[in-house]
């Protein structure tokens, strides 16, 4: 069950112990982990969510699935409560949020680039240029995939704007266009 409230209170909260105990990069590193494992496995999320599986061993499975990093004080304290309070099921989500967190605090933006193709990195580094020319004050995080389905052309995501120069889409805005132009018709 998705809780953006809770997993924003949990996220700032361990973000702050994090800076006052300077170690706000090991915990980093360890929200990053978590928000991977939770993203290629969807088992362990099941794991988590299951109301069957007692909590101490969702802990034991945890620190089991991440004994391969170094877990920091912070990040182990974090989980153990979490399972303590039963609320690790929601343990993606305060990763990810974390993340959030953490990217605002540090004027961090992530820009996701989604083209019909893969591009070379002088394409990424022109497109990085160009839309940090708008960001001046803020670093970039690029994100890049590829979507068959656009054509061609690409789509660009700033937060909350979106740009898209795909050839999917001016092909559908030519469709309404002529769809749209049914009042030749009413003119006979």
């Amino acid at each position: 069950m998705r809780n953006p409230r809770l997993a924003t209170r949990y996220a700032k909260s361990i973000l702050d112990l994090a800076i006052e105990q300077n170690s706000l990069e090991a915990t980093l590193t360890d929200m990053r982990n978590m928000s991977h494992v939770c993203t290629i496995s969807p088992e362990f999320e099941m794991m988590l969510q299951s109301p069957v599986i007692k909590g101490d061993k969702k802990l034991d499975v945890i620190f089991a699935v991440l004994a391969s990093q170094e877990l920091s004080v912070i990040t182990k304290g974090f989980i153990t409560l979490l399972v303590n309070k039963g609320r690790e099921q929601n343990l993606p989500e305060i990763a990810k949020a974390f993340i959030t967190q953490y990217n605002l605090l540090k004027h961090i933006r992530t820009v996701k680039l989604t083209t019909a193709a893969p591009v070379s990195d002088a394409v990424k580094n022109s497109i990085t240029a160009k839309v940090a020319t708008f960001m001046p004050n803020d670093s970039m995080n690029l994100e890049t995939t590829v979507d068959e389905s656009l054509i061609g052309g690409f789509v660009l995501e700033v937060e909350d704007q979106l740009f898209d120069g795909s050839v999917k889409k001016y092909l559908n805005d030519v469709r309404s266009t002529i769809i749209d132009q049914s009042y030749v018709a009413k003119l006979y």
